[in-house]
């Protein structure tokens, strides 16, 4: 039977370098559920259209880190038919033996309701924007009125909105290094794996 680890939590709380950490860590499949979107939203056009005939290339664009990039996925993750479209994309890549690794923002609730283990991965608004800003090289103080502006818009839209899932372990990078957050977490995959239940 395969593992599912599924990861959400909001932008740059450390959920995408914690899930090649596992996938790594453990010879799972990884996938970055939030590409699907970064790529349906750059590439522009009937966002419906685009999200129906999307591909793995699509996925290699060298501009879906961008801020624009991240803005226009959270647009068009609004759009039910648009979810819909990759739902069934993600849910066969959750199923491939040994293992997988999903991180988005609704892995554990509408993606992979059934994961194994299901992490939500938070950090602070000022911490999360320092991260990105220093990863796509741009302003701190633009990147969190960007980063709040997302989070309002994924938080309160209809359909899937970001949550932790019921029975989601949070885990908050805000004061770890990236080598504690990941120690934390293939603790938390050895003990489910194991079955003994101790994951805090």
């Amino acid at each position: 039977m395969p593992f599912t680890i599924a990861i959400d939590g909001p932008a740059a709380s450390g959920k995408g370098t914690i899930a090649k950490a596992l996938s790594r860590r453990f010879g799972f499949h990884h996938l970055d559920t939030g590409l699907l979107y970064r790529a349906v939203g750059a590439k522009g056009g009937d966002p419906l259209e685009t999200a129906r005939s999307l591909t793995a290339r699509d996925l290699q664009r060298p501009d879906l880190r961008s801020n624009e990039a991240g803005q226009a996925a959270s647009r068009v993750a609004i759009i039910p038919e648009v979810r819909l479209a990759l739902v069934e994309f993600q849910r066969r890549f959750a199923i491939q033996e040994p293992g997988a690794v999903l991180d988005g923002r609704d892995i554990g609730t509408v993606i992979c309701p059934n994961a194994d283990l299901k992490l939500y991965v938070i950090a602070s608004d000022e911490v999360r924007a320092r991260r990105r800003a220093s990863e796509i090289g741009a302003d701190p103080a633009e990147t969190l009125a960007a980063l709040q502006e997302r989070d309002a818009r994924d938080q309160e839209r209809e359909t899937a909105p970001l949550r932790p899932a019921d029975n989601a372990v949070i885990l908050d990078t805000t004061e770890m290094s990236i080598t504690e957050a990941v120690t934390d977490a293939v603790r938390l995959v050895i003990a489910r794996r194991k079955g003994d239940g101790k994951l805090t």
